[in-house]
């Protein structure tokens, strides 16, 4: 029975993306969309002049969300890029299908991620981490989605975490330096170090908060309890506020700054870095088409860079809950404790020097044989979730 509801499942996903080739008319693609009732991550965000402006074979999607005034952080406004079509229908069924195995949670599933493929080979591929055999799921979607390959990987060992080392040097502010704080370096929760992220704005209510790993506090973050401190230099520590939102699942706090320091959308990199925006989820996808990597700065293991792994990733191996929206990128050595909290980002391919586009949060690493990578939320998931942004 339960073959047979995946089975049905899956055949709901042949939606119109399925009808996409490359070098179809723009227009045709465009009556296709409209006859079709697709809007989705396309039609409902941009306009027919974006469509009309392809070339033939291509689609326009917006890859990020980019402040037009640099200094002006609600100044936001969309940016696009033209992609070929049979890549952009391979991702997007792939986003689906990794859609229906979270939702599908069958026996033995620990997580699966989008492996957007070259616009070269316009393919797309979903990795799963199971830790019992799923050969008959796998089955099943590979004879319904031809240029979508399913990857499965047995994960064991999952529930022996790793303790990080002991003897962790986090990099503190100089304490004559704190009026303008990058992130990047450490902050301090009742009974943990974490890494301070950038300035993140809620458009609701315009305003700004520090950001860092809801998990950096012991038994979870207590909104208008818990504060956020940054330890500076010479022993002393300077309270940058209160905790005014906790998102466990997301693992993202925001606190209120108390007007002592501001938060700051600038990261501690070795040349002058300035956060200008975020990526979109078809951002993230761009970005592994291209080869692209992305780089992070924590507090303890510093700047590093590497690999996109996986978009749109659900992790399931810490909790009693998953976790959607995640990146999975670098290595499991990019990654320590007190790390948590930082940001992953790209230079802005559109922006002055220095300026970069946040991809998302890095809050935990892999720690069994077989994978290496890192993962934290995606900036798209927290703005979809709670309307924040970089």
């Amino acid at each position: 029975m339960a073959g047979t509801q995946t089975e049905h499942l899956v055949h709901r996903l042949a939606t119109i993306r399925d009808r996409l080739e490359q070098g179809m008319d723009r227009r045709e693609f465009l009556r296709t969309l409209v006859t079709g009732g697709y809007a989705l991550g396309v039609a409902s965000v941009l306009g027919v002049d974006d469509f009309l402006a392809a070339d033939d074979g291509e689609v326009p999607i917006v890859t990020a969300l980019v402040r037009s005034d640099p200094d002006d952080p609600w100044s936001i406004e969309e940016r696009i890029r033209y992609v070929p079509a049979e890549w952009y229908a391979a991702v997007e069924k792939a986003l689906e299908i990794n859609e229906l195995l979270a939702r599908r949670a069958f026996t033995g599933y620990l997580g699966s991620a989008v492996v957007p493929g070259s616009y070269d080979n316009t393919t797309a591929s979903v990795s799963i981490g199971i830790s019992t055999n799923a050969d008959s799921i796998r089955e099943t979607i590979d004879d319904v989605f031809e240029n979508v390959s399913i990857d499965t990987e047995t994960i064991i060992d999952v529930e022996d975490i790793e303790d990080g080392p002991d003897d962790i040097e986090p990099r503190f502010v100089d304490s004559s330096a704190t009026d303008d704080v990058p992130s990047g370096v450490a902050c301090e929760t009742p009974g943990s170090i974490a890494t301070l992220g950038p300035a993140m704005y809620d458009p609701e209510n315009g305003r700004e908060y520090f950001v860092t790993a809801e998990h950096a506090f012991e038994g979870g973050a207590e909104p208008s309890v818990d504060r956020l401190s940054l330890p500076v230099e010479d022993d002393d520590t300077i309270e940058l506020g209160v905790v005014e939102r906790a998102h466990p699942v997301e693992d993202v706090v925001a606190v209120a700054p108390n007007g002592t320091i501001e938060p700051s959308n600038t990261i501690d990199t070795p040349t002058p870095t300035r956060v200008r925006g975020q990526y979109t989820r078809l951002g993230l996808a761009d970005l592994v088409a291209r080869d692209e990597e992305l780089e992070k700065v924590g507090a303890v293991t510093g700047h590093t860079t590497g690999q996109i792994q996986g978009i749109d990733a659900v992790t399931c191996f810490t909790d009693e809950f998953c976790r959607y929206g995640q990146i999975r990128w670098g290595g499991e050595m990019d990654l320590t404790d007190g790390d948590s909290g930082s940001v992953s980002f790209h230079p802005d391919p559109e922006g002055a020097d220095g300026d970069v586009l946040v991809a998302g949060f890095n809050n935990a690493r892999t720690w069994w044989p077989g994978q290496s990578y890192v993962w934290g939320v995606g900036a798209y998931r927290v703005t979809e979730e709670y309307g924040y942004h970089f």
